[in-house]
């Protein structure tokens, strides 16, 4: 359904929300091996979210990623939209370009209400409630 990068964003981002939530600071290496993710690939991806706002990090001997309240508040909705787009929430189901509501594809009605559940689903879902369920220890990040 996501993209192996917007995957591995959000399976960080949730990971470093988590990890900062006492005011800590998480590098790449942790990142990297808590999240089952290729280590270049996610420092990649981090540098990108980082520049776009979504993560803070800072240099240095005690530096590392990080995420504030502000961050922790993020939709999984928006992160989604920033590395894939909004073809999730608005894009055909057989990936046809012409499909609309004057022109439907066969899975045109049925797919409508299923991406409306799903934006609705992914807007409402906050970082900081997965941080919370992985500290409940009701989910997880890793196989």
């Amino acid at each position: 359904m996501f993209s192996k990068t917007c995957e591995y964003a959000l399976r960080a981002l949730i990971y470093i929300a988590q990890q900062s939530k006492n005011e800590g600071r998480v590098g790449i290496k942790d990142i990297s091996k808590s999240i089952n993710s290729p280590e270049h690939f996610i420092a990649k991806i981090l540098q990108d979210l980082s520049r776009k706002g979504f993560v803070q990090s800072a240099k240095g001997p005690n530096g590392g990623f990080y995420m504030d309240q502000k961050n922790r508040d993020v939709s999984i909705a928006d992160i989604v939209k920033e590395i894939d787009g909004d073809k999730l929430f608005t894009g055909c189901g057989l990936g046809l370009e012409q499909c609309s509501e004057t022109h439907p594809c066969p899975l045109h009605d049925q797919f409508k209400s299923i991406r409306q559940n799903l934006r609705i689903m992914l807007e409402t879902s906050k970082i900081q409630a997965f941080v919370d369920d992985l500290d409940l220890s009701v989910t997880y990040l890793k196989n």
